[in-house]
């Protein structure tokens, strides 16, 4: 299995006061920047391989890989119009997408416990996504919607009756046919024009779409994560989350 990583944002709302902040994967937790983390688990579950998106401050980052010993493990590929969507950093990786193997998805700009990404990496599930019940209402999360425990909606301020719903964290895996569906939707949507979108619409696409009993959804309440988007998350993250993950016991 091999992992994409998308980290070729400017990180915009964190920024907003700081225009030079380095990348949000730069952050340092527990005397640790976020893609050190990020490698070190994705190592430890026996990933083959991480295809890592970047863009913004490209040359920093690819400085900190070597820093850290990551550039035999890490393949990057540079996203020169960093400041569109997200959707254009996934096109990007769509050689990886249709490569034929399964694809472990990420957002680079999370902190979290390595149970997580283990729920992931070693279920016996090709397609497999979490989600967390216990979020903060609002503009923010992207939200997975489930009845009957089908997915009937994942995206941001869904407001649809659910028999359950819970916040997406940034991760999932998808077995090699879906990462291929979903490479052409995010082509053909860039092909459109939606050069600012998300790729969690390419997602949501390919969920409404597709046979959703094939993507297992697994709660993953209680296990500490945190997004980094805005200053106070970083403020949560060093003051709580980062002692919740130390401490956390399956």
């Amino acid at each position: 299995m091999k992992a994409i990583m998308l980290a070729a944002g400017i990180g915009s709302r964190l920024a907003a006061k700081n225009k030079d902040l380095q990348p949000k994967c730069l952050l340092e937790f527990g005397g640790k920047s976020l893609l050190s983390r990020h490698i070190d688990i994705l190592k430890c579950c026996g990933i083959e391989k991480l295809i890592l998106i970047i863009g913004y401050q490209a040359n920093t980052i690819k400085a900190e890989l070597k820093k850290i010993d990551g550039e035999s493990f890490v393949e990057t590929i540079i996203n020169p119009d960093y400041n569109d969507g997200s959707i254009i950093s996934l096109s990007c990786a769509k050689a990886t997408m249709q490569s034929g193997v399964n694809i472990l998805f990420m957002d680079a700009d999370v902190l979290y416990h390595s149970e997580l990404l283990k729920k992931l990496i070693y279920s016996s599930k090709d397609s497999h996504i979490l989600y967390d019940r216990d979020y903060v209402p609002g503009d923010d999360p992207v939200l997975l919607c489930l009845r009957n425990k089908n997915i009937i909606d994942f995206k941001k301020r869904a407001n649809m009756k659910c028999d359950d719903i819970g916040e997406w964290p940034g991760f999932v895996k998808w077995s090699s046919s879906a990462a291929k569906e979903i490479s052409k939707i995010v082509e053909q949507r860039v092909n459109q024009g939606k050069v600012k979108e998300p790729c969690e619409n390419a997602f949501r696409e390919y969920m409404l779409n597709s046979k959703t009993d094939d993507i297992y959804c697994e709660d993953i309440t209680g296990i500490p994560w945190i997004e980094i988007d805005f200053p106070e998350d970083i403020d949560r993250a060093r003051n709580s989350i980062l002692t919740a993950i130390n401490n956390y016991t399956l």
